[in-house]
C-alpha cells in the first residue's frame, strides 16, 4: 500500500454518503472526518440530517456536534484543526475516510484555502449592515459589477459567501477570483474521491422525503428551541430560516416545508455543480452495489492511481 489515503466521500444531500462512509470506515478498519459545515453545531441535529446515535457507534466520527452555534467558527479553523486529527489518526491508520457535502471545506483539507489578504474588519461591518438595510440583492449586484465570475460561481444566495467575497474585493481593490488557486500548499497523503449521483428526479423525490422524516422527527420544536439565536450565521440555513419565517407569522407551515424543500433541491444542484468540477472523482450510481465500490477504491490504492 502507498503513503497515507484520505477517501473523500461527495455528493448531493440526501443521495447515502453517511451510509457509505461507515461501510467504508468499517471495510478499512478507520475513522471518519466530517465535512459538513452544518453538522458541526450540536444544536442542529434534525435539521442537518447528521448522524443518528447508531450510526456514530457504528464508526468513530470527529468534527460532528463539536461547536456551538454561539461560537465563531470558519473553514479556515476547520482546515487546521482537520489537518491536526489526520495527522493524529494517520498514525495508527494508513487510510481515513472523509465525508461532507460542503464543497469549500472538502477542498480546505484536500487542496488547502487560498491565500486572501487580510481585510479591514470595518468592511466586513459595514456589508453587514446594508445586508439589513438594502437587502442581499443589493449586495449580489455589487458583486456582479466588482466580479463577474465570482459572481457566477460562488453560492450567491448565502449572504456569507456573497459578503466574504465582497470585502475582498472592496479592501484589495483587486477581484475575488484573482486570489484563487495560488501557492496552495502540498499535503502530506494521498486522496480518492468518490461521488454519489442519481437522476435529478431521484434527487429531489429523496429530499422530498428527508424533508417530511425531518418533520416528523421534530425539526419545528427544534426549530423553535432556536428562535432566540436566528440572528446567528450558522442558524441562516436551509431548514431553519424557513421555519423561523412560521414562527413568526409570516409564512403559513405548509408554505414553510415548501421552501424548506425547494430551496434544498437548489443547494444539492450547486454541490453537484461544485464537485463535478474535479475531474478525478469516481462517480457512482446511489444503488451501486458496495462490494463494486470498495473494488474500485481498492483499484485505485493497489495501483497507485491517486490524485
Amino acid at each position: 500500500m502507498p503513503d497515507k489515503i484520505l477517501i473523500s466521500i461527495v455528493g448531493p444531500t440526501a443521495i447515502g454518503k453517511t451510509t457509505l462512509s461507515i461501510q467504508l470506515a468499517k471495510y478499512f478498519n478507520s475513522e471518519i472526518i466530517s465535512a459538513d459545515s452544518r453538522q458541526f453545531f450540536k444544536e442542529m441535529q434534525i435539521g442537518t440530517a447528521a448522524p443518528t446515535s447508531d450510526e456514530l457507534a457504528a464508526a468513530k466520527h470527529h468534527f460532528i456536534h463539536h461547536k456551538s452555534i454561539e461560537d465563531n467558527y470558519n473553514v479556515g479553523t476547520f482546515e487546521k484543526e482537520a489537518l491536526q486529527t489526520l495527522q493524529l489518526l494517520f498514525e495508527s491508520n494508513d487510510v481515513l475516510i472523509m465525508v461532507g457535502g460542503s464543497g469549500l471545506y472538502v477542498n480546505a483539507v484536500v487542496k488547502g484555502l487560498d491565500d486572501f489578504p487580510e481585510i479591514d474588519k470595518k468592511i466586513r461591518e459595514d456589508l453587514n449592515n446594508k445586508l439589513e438595510t438594502k437587502g442581499l440583492i443589493y449586495l449580489q449586484e455589487q458583486l456582479k459589477k466588482l466580479d463577474l465570475k465570482a459572481y457566477n460561481s460562488i453560492s450567491i444566495d448565502n449572504p456569507h459567501r456573497v459578503i466574504r467575497a465582497l470585502e475582498i474585493c472592496l479592501g484589495s481593490g483587486k477581484t475575488y477570483t484573482s486570489f484563487l488557486n495560488k501557492g496552495k500548499l502540498e499535503r502530506n497523503f494521498k486522496t480518492i474521491s468518490i461521488g454519489l449521483t442519481a437522476e435529478r428526479e431521484i434527487i429531489y423525490n429523496r429530499i422530498n422525503q428527508r424533508v417530511n422524516m425531518m418533520m416528523n422527527e421534530g425539526l419545528l420544536d427544534e426549530v423553535k428551541k432556536l428562535l432566540p439565536y436566528k440572528h446567528l450565521n450558522a442558524l441562516n440555513t436551509v431548514g431553519y430560516k424557513e421555519l423561523f419565517k412560521y414562527l413568526e407569522g409570516e409564512w403559513t407551515l405548509e408554505f414553510a416545508i415548501s421552501e424548506i424543500k425547494k430551496n434544498t433541491r437548489r443547494f444539492a444542484k450547486r454541490q453537484l455543480t461544485w464537485f463535478k468540477k474535479n475531474e478525478q472523482t469516481l462517480w457512482f450510481d446511489y444503488k451501486t452495489p458496495l462490494e463494486t465500490i470498495f473494488l474500485s477504491v481498492k483499484k485505485q490504492i493497489d495501483n497507485n492511481e491517486l490524485a
